[in-house]
């Protein structure tokens, strides 16, 4: 309906002058540079108005030179050219100075604005990347900061010239002639009048287009780095109409606001034109009838001035062009940057020296959205050196759980303590580093096998490292290698899954952390593998309190306790044994993987 359509886009409207307003305030830090770079804008923009006065009396020192008899004055025609050569060199030189301050509180801008989008990843709840593609957050760190960027270099500068040169002609034309005066700004007003109507629906076309950018972003990061899996199932074709979905809809945006805004500068081209022309009529009428004001000098010296006068129009309209994509930018960055933060746990000092390992889920109960609980009332008491495995059918709760005890998600009720003391009193930090984790997928990043093995743990000899490399079956491995453990990870290496699942093992081993979790951490690897690393985790897990979670109920007999999950509840909870005479739930589980299907 017209209505609730037209609300939504004058709320669109003022968030984005509302987001400009942030970014100003956000260069604040920089105010008195920018103010130097303006008041030099400002300078400029004066020579550029003195200069048309100056050619008006230059034009009538030889007009009058022309109709005397004595010619054309030298000395007052010299003093003129030299004061125009003047002011024009200092004109250039002001007009450099602002440039260059300018460029230089541009880059300070962009840089302090990626490291605050930076700093801020890291403060971020997991929920914010759950609903947020990796892509539209990788578009809002470049394609957007470098938008704002642009703007801040070409515009505010231009800008303050524009408003100074524009305020500083009117002043000067009144001044000359009033008529004439008149006439040029009577002329321009159309110009204005088609530019703030182009305005008016130029700027949903930009917001759409940085949203088609951040999307298109997101997909292609997608699709790319899962290349192999999109080939594997012939899924190009589907893969292509999807980009070409976004593609389009981005390139219809795309050319609704480059053309709406590439209007205003023929607009422009054509009010300045009608201004020339103008002049020049009524000029003429006004000398025929024997106005003395008037002459051919301030003919000419008007001619400037309607150029002069139409130049800040143009700027106008580029510079509403370039405000439009940077109001777009700005408000997307604005939203990561001002997004919900974790809680401040700055006040927070509880540390547990010695850490035991006990565990005590009480009354836990946890929904990603608060009107769909996934965990229900979970409870249970582990001790320490405790081997717990968590098991059931996917969506029954078991990553949540060890989301929860790591503080990635926060409980929607109850609470769980460690060693009597609730993780909530804890800083995220200490929660993590009681915990050693080994995920399903593995993550290694660009760097030595040596950096990837101790990563954020110091002091680690290379006999340290051969001895956990020998326990997860890494030692071959790495002796092939053509540098060991100082070879560098990248393309020219080729690394299977299993070897990847073995490295990050191995990290967790270095790490040495009271607390150990285990997702599914032998997925990756083929039998003969999985009994050397199961063999490694069984060293692991001695002493330690440990949570296992995985599909293939074979690795977990040997736990101490088996909690069996369904649909975010605890069902079952006991030994191999136990469960299986039990013959429930668990049971039928453990049944299933053995079952032959005709």
């Amino acid at each position: 309906m017209p209505g609730p359509q037209r609300n939504r886009y004058t709320t669109k409207e003022k968030a984005d002058f509302k987001a400009l307003g942030k970014l100003l305030k956000y260069c604040k830090s920089y105010v008195v540079a920018i103010l130097v770079a303006l008041f030099f804008a400002m300078v400029a923009a004066i020579t550029s108005i003195i200069g048309p006065n100056k050619i008006n009396d230059l034009m009538n020192v030889i007009e009058s030179g022309i109709q005397s008899i004595d010619g054309i004055s030298m000395p007052n025609f010299l003093k003129i050219c030299y004061f125009l050569i003047s002011i024009y060199i200092l004109g250039a030189i002001v007009n450099y100075c602002q440039q260059f301050i300018m460029a230089d509180v541009t880059q300070k801008t962009s840089k302090r604005l990626r490291s605050d989008i930076n700093k801020k990843i890291n403060q971020l709840p997991l929920s914010y990347f759950d609903t947020t593609t990796r892509g539209d957050i990788l578009s809002r760190i470049t394609n957007d900061v470098d938008t704002i960027s642009q703007t801040l270099s070409s515009t505010i500068a231009n800008l303050v010239n524009a408003i100074t040169l524009f305020i500083g002609v009117i002043i000067m034309m009144f001044v000359v002639n009033w008529e004439l005066a008149l006439v040029t700004i009577a002329s321009s007003i159309i110009g204005f009048i088609l530019v703030f109507f182009i305005l008016t629906f130029s700027q949903k076309y930009f917001n759409k287009r940085q949203k088609n950018l951040g999307d298109m972003n997101g997909h292609i990061e997608e699709i790319y780095s899962n290349h192999h899996v999109v080939k594997s199932y012939n899924g190009e074709s589907k893969a292509i109409e999807q980009f070409d979905v976004i593609n389009k809809e981005l390139y219809r945006n795309n050319y609704k606001s480059q053309f709406l805004s590439g209007l205003m500068q023929p607009i422009m081209n054509f009010s300045g034109n009608l201004s020339y022309a103008s002049i020049f009529i009524v000029g003429v009428f006004l000398i025929l009838n024997g106005n003395s004001n008037v002459g051919f000098g301030t003919i000419i010296s008007f001619t400037i001035y309607a150029r002069l006068f139409s130049q800040p129009l143009s700027t106008f309209a580029q510079s509403l062009t370039s405000i439009q994509q940077a109001s777009a930018a700005s408000r997307r960055v604005f939203e990561m940057l001002e997004a919900p933060n974790l809680e401040d746990e700055s006040k927070k000092n509880k540390k547990l020296e010695e850490v035991k390992g006990d565990v005590e889920f009480k009354n836990v109960q946890f929904g990603y959205h608060k009107d769909n609980l996934i965990i229900k009332n979970f409870s249970i008491e582990l001790k320490r050196g405790q081997k717990v495995a968590i098991v059931g059918p996917t969506g029954a709760g078991k990553t949540t759980i060890v989301n929860l005890l790591m503080r990635f998600y926060e409980v929607t009720s109850g609470d769980i303590l460690i060693d009597g003391v609730s993780i909530q009193e804890m800083k995220r930090e200490e929660v993590h580093n009681l915990f050693d984790m080994i995920l399903q997928d593995t993550w290694l990043f660009h760097g030595s096998v040596r950096e990837n093995l101790v990563y954020n743990k110091e002091n680690v000899t290379n006999e340290t490292l051969d001895m956990v490399c020998k326990a997860v079956g890494l030692q071959h491995f790495i002796q092939t290698l053509p540098n060991g453990y100082d070879t560098i990870l990248d393309d020219s290496i080729n690394i299977s899954e299993g070897q990847k699942q073995q490295l990050t093992i191995a990290r967790a081993m270095i790490k040495d952390a009271p607390l150990l979790i285990l997702d599914e951490a032998t997925s990756s690897v083929d039998t003969r593998t999985e009994i050397v690393i199961q063999n490694a985790m069984d060293q692991l897990t001695v002493g330690r309190t440990s949570f296992v979670i995985a599909h293939r109920l074979s690795t977990i007999k040997n736990a101490d306790i088996i909690l069996v999950m369904n649909k975010g509840d605890i069902i079952e909870q006991g030994t191999h044994e136990q469960l299986l005479a039990k013959k429930g739930f668990y049971a039928e589980l453990y049944n299933s993987q053995f079952e032959i299907v005709s």
